[in-house]
């Protein structure tokens, strides 16, 4: 495998990794109602339970 194959891989991987990641947190979160506190343009905000997406796949009123 070439180094450019191999790279690619492993992008996907962790790729995959950090979804899955993401979508454990805001399980998490939920099921323990408990805010998930992010930085946006400097200022610290905390999103209610209740607003946190499942997915990284759509973007919400917090994204930029």
């Amino acid at each position: 495998m070439e180094i450019r194959e191999e790279l690619k891989d492993l992008k996907k991987q962790v790729s995959l990794g950090l979804k899955e990641a993401y979508r454990k947190m805001a399980e998490f979160k939920k099921k323990n109602n408990s805010p998930l506190i992010v930085s946006k343009g400097g200022k610290v905000i905390a999103i209610p339970p209740e607003q946190i997406l499942p997915t990284t796949n759509v973007k919400n009123e917090y994204s930029s």
